[in-house]
């Protein structure tokens, strides 16, 4: 075990918002060695969640490195709650030896499914507060990582979702509009111009190998910088924001080419 770690925090709580300051408060006193990073991702948006995940377990990483998410909407019961029921914890080891500890809620691990060795629930109380990522996960997650035994029963990966098709995952700083379109899943030719429509908004794209394949102000359509061996296609707007040119999409929007 790793005397220092590195680790993910990827949670729907809002960018700058005080719960990631409680939430690694309480992980850096149970973890004193680690390091920690936050990433924000919408709320509820488990597409996202899921595409980070997946985007940080197989880059370049220090040994040891972990990953522990809560992205939690409750919906697989719309009825009322008791007690703040919500979907449970589970655990991941990849091929690749990083861990995952995410609560088990649409597209999550859908992105890491492939690559998943083992597939546990977490014993963990995952009802008796609102703020379970706070109060009850960062002390069985800490556990773990300190060799105890937190593992329950082997889940069978299939419950878990196909990532979807032909979807936004993410929306970059610059506006640079991340799909799930594989690389080896886009069948035209680069230097080919497509439709591209976007909740009814619709702009022409050039098909490139590169980001900057294209004239200043152009749109393209390209291999983008997620996905590792098979990479995530991306709409880049060269010199603007291709997230404007089609009017803000929200994640989850549907990417149709013709």
């Amino acid at each position: 075990m790793p005397s220092q770690r590195f680790i993910h925090l990827i949670a729907d709580y809002g960018l700058g918002d005080p719960s990631f300051g409680e939430v690694i408060q309480r992980l850096t006193n149970l973890l004193p060695e680690a390091t920690i990073h936050p990433t924000s991702v919408p709320a509820f948006d488990t597409l996202a969640t899921g595409f980070w995940i997946y985007q940080y377990a197989f880059g370049e990483h220090p040994k040891g490195m972990a990953i522990f998410a809560n992205t939690a909407p409750r919906k697989d019961n719309k009825q009322p709650r008791r007690d703040n029921e919500g979907e449970g914890l589970m655990y991941a080891l990849l091929e690749n030896g990083v861990e995952v500890m995410a609560v088990n809620s649409g597209y999550c691990f859908s992105f890491v499914r492939p690559q998943m060795k083992k597939f546990h629930a977490v014993l963990v109380r995952n009802k008796g507060s609102q703020f379970r990522s706070r109060d009850f996960y960062p002390q069985v997650f800490a556990k773990h990582l300190n060799g105890g035994n937190v593992l329950g029963k082997s889940v069978d990966p299939s419950v878990i979702p196909d990532i979807p098709k032909h979807q936004i995952a993410w929306v970059d700083g610059y506006g640079n509009i991340k799909t799930t379109v594989r690389q080896s899943a886009l069948k035209i030719k680069p230097g080919t111009k497509v439709k591209v429509a976007i909740n009814g908004v619709k702009r022409t794209a050039l098909v490139v190998g590169g980001v900057f394949s294209v004239a200043e102000g152009e749109l393209s359509l390209s291999p983008g910088s997620s996905g590792h061996g098979d990479r995530f296609c991306e709409l880049i707007l060269r010199g603007g924001s291709a997230a404007l040119l089609f009017d803000y999409p929200k994640i989850g929007s549907v990417v149709k080419f013709s």
